[in-house]
């Protein structure tokens, strides 16, 4: 990748109005995956000084600086925590611990990769963006806008509350991008199931969701049904990694065993 110049802006102003003022200049955070969308840049805008590499921790909130590592994030004790460290899990399975140390998790987010192994992870917890000019936005809202006005992510906010989850990556290697990520949690408002690398970006199973959290009990059957309703709303199709067929069966089998799973470990 190309860029004309590298600028390391005094505060959240001037950050904004360089990144506006033309589209081929963008804000860096850790720069891992920058290369995988950006080909040639006027201005790259580093977000290095504006005190954005913290994770607080309060009664009701983590609340993660978009600047913090994804490694920083993986080893933090309230993340692995959090619903079984589902968040701490993914986040483990993403290359090796090297690039772990250089992207930040505010720059994963913000990539919208379709094959992000924290969008899965995340949309099961309760997940708000803050940005810089548009406030607070939740997670899901986030990834079904393409069209979003430019902005400054400056922190991803998690509600704490006691739930159990599960993450499963299925990918060629273990450094590889996924061939498909399924997460799935509960709490006592009930489940939630989320499917990504589909290989279309991560969405929650809406309707699957509503059906299994309206059961009075819960059987292999209804398992079973749940897992088949998960496919069939969301979007399947094939890529490089792998086909649709392939995709449909092994989200069947790992919402399965994730729903069988968060129970369990509830009860």
């Amino acid at each position: 990748m190309v860029a004309s110049e590298y600028l390391r802006p005094k505060d959240f102003e001037e950050a904004y109005n360089l990144m506006i003022e033309s589209k081929k200049n963008y804000l860096v955070a850790g720069g891992a995956w920058l290369k995988l969308s950006v080909k040639s840049a006027e201005k790259l805008i580093s977000l290095d000084g504006l005190d954005l590499d913290k994770i607080q921790v309060n009664t009701d909130y983590i609340e993660i600086g978009s600047m913090v590592t994804l490694r920083t994030v993986e080893i933090n004790n309230d993340i692995k925590n959090l619903y079984g460290g589902i968040l701490s899990n993914a986040i483990h399975k993403i290359m090796g611990i090297n690039i772990r140390n250089l992207a930040t998790l505010g720059g994963s987010v913000m990539g919208k990769f379709a094959f992000s192994d924290i969008f899965p992870a995340l949309l099961v917890l309760n997940t708000k963006l803050v940005f810089y000019k548009q406030g607070e936005i939740c997670l899901e809202d986030f990834l079904a806008n393409p069209k979003m006005a430019k902005d400054i992510l400056t922190k991803i906010i998690i509600k704490k509350e006691p739930g159990e989850g599960f993450f499963k990556k299925v990918a060629i290697t273990p450094l590889d991008f996924s061939v498909l990520n399924i997460a799935v949690s509960k709490n006592k408002e009930g489940f939630k199931i989320s499917v990504g690398s589909t290989p279309y970006i991560a969405k929650l199973a809406t309707n699957a969701m509503s059906y299994i959290n309206n059961l009075s009990k819960i059987t292999e059957t209804e398992i079973l049904k749940c897992s088949e309703m998960v496919v069939e709303e969301l979007k399947f199709s094939k890529n490089n990694r792998g086909s649709k067929e392939y995709r449909v069966e092994i989200a069947k089998v790992y919402v399965k065993r994730g729903l069988k799973k968060v129970i369990a470990n509830e009860s």
